[in-house]
């Protein structure tokens, strides 16, 4: 199996850059023309592959949204999860697992309502909620500490 990797685009030269998963959260250098390169700022789609490799790589927080296409709510939550993505880059990533494309992986988390997120540290689930949130709720679960 390839390892997961971002190819994200250098603001400077254009030039595709492959980010691996355990440096999403981090600014990088341009391979090319060494410009910086942000963090991630966006919400990430994922399939089980990536989710298991950035859950267990990553150094920041984790939220992760269980959703699907034809879920109202999964809707509304969409906006409020890319900017919560962009206001915390660099300290959290925000992935989205659609659960008709990831089925085993929703059965695996016991999904059984959308929206539901969870919240990874260092590999470790440390808190889920189902149903909608305000942003600054969501905000505040990136901010939670391991038990």
């Amino acid at each position: 199996m390839t390892p997961f990797s971002l190819l994200t685009t250098c603001p400077q030269c254009a030039t595709a850059n492959r980010i691996p998963a355990a440096h999403l959260s981090h600014r990088g250098r341009c391979g090319k023309c060494k410009a910086t390169l942000p963090a991630l700022s966006k919400a990430l789609p994922v399939d089980a592959a990536a989710f298991a490799e950035i859950i267990h790589s990553s150094p920041v927080p984790i939220l992760v949204d269980f959703w699907a296409a034809w879920c109202g709510p999964c809707q509304m939550a969409a906006p409020e999860l890319e900017l919560l993505a962009k206001e915390m880059s660099g300290q959290a990533l925000v992935l989205k697992v659609d659960t008709e494309a990831e089925p085993a992986l929703a059965a695996q988390f016991r999904i059984q309502s959308i929206p539901n997120f969870h919240v990874f540290h260092h590999g470790k689930l440390v808190h889920q909620q189902a149903g909608l949130a305000p942003r600054a709720v969501m905000r505040s679960w990136l901010t939670l500490k391991e038990s």
